[in-house]
């Protein structure tokens, strides 16, 4: 299996663990590239770090923000690899372990789930931010807001009110601005 085969299935697993926004090897200011990112409700982030060889995942170590950790973005962190190529006791502290088993993804130990700190929050922020530019680049010379505005469009073509089937925007249910519940903090 390849690293880009092996990042989409990251991507895959991401949204089936409930991940809302996913996004894969985009830069952060700090230097770090995740492999994939994900985050759920109340801004919780959960990082997907992927490794084919053993050499990749031994070679990870050595990285400024994974020895100093508070500086690494994702409040669940994991490493995704192939069957058997990574030990428990070798994983840095906290961190989970997904292992490719057959066609799937398998979680085989749990991440902590409080691994970020703010200095990680202020990164993630930044990535976001910055793959927002990205979008408003490429849909010039419309502004995002105009372009998230596409529901105000449709009412205009059909007459002032929505096609049959599409909800209001402000009747949608946003999961990323409700609180989480506190049975629910961490998941």
């Amino acid at each position: 299996m390849t690293h880009a085969q092996l990042v989409q299935k990251a991507v895959y697993w991401l949204r089936r663990y409930r991940c809302g926004v996913v996004l894969s090897e985009q830069a952060c200011a700090s230097g770090e590239m995740p492999d994939a990112i994900g985050w759920k409700r109340a801004c919780h982030s959960v990082l997907v770090e992927c490794k084919v060889t053993r050499a990749d995942f031994l070679a990870d170590r050595t990285k400024p923000f994974r020895l100093k950790p508070e500086g690494g973005v994702g409040g669940e962190r994991f490493y995704l690899t192939p069957a058997n190529l990574v030990r428990r006791e070798e994983l840095p502290v906290g961190w989970g372990l997904l292992e490719m088993r057959g066609r799937g993804v398998e979680m085989v130990y749990p991440s902590a789930k409080n691994l970020r700190t703010a200095t990680g929050f202020r990164y993630e922020m930044n990535l976001l931010l910055a793959s927002l530019r990205r979008v408003e680049v490429r849909i010039e010379p419309q502004s995002i807001t105009d372009f998230l505005k596409w529901k105000n469009r449709m009412a205009e073509y059909n007459r002032g009110s929505l096609p049959e089937g599409l909800t209001a925007t402000e009747e949608e249910i946003n999961g990323f601005l409700e609180p989480e519940a506190p049975s629910q903090v961490g998941n």
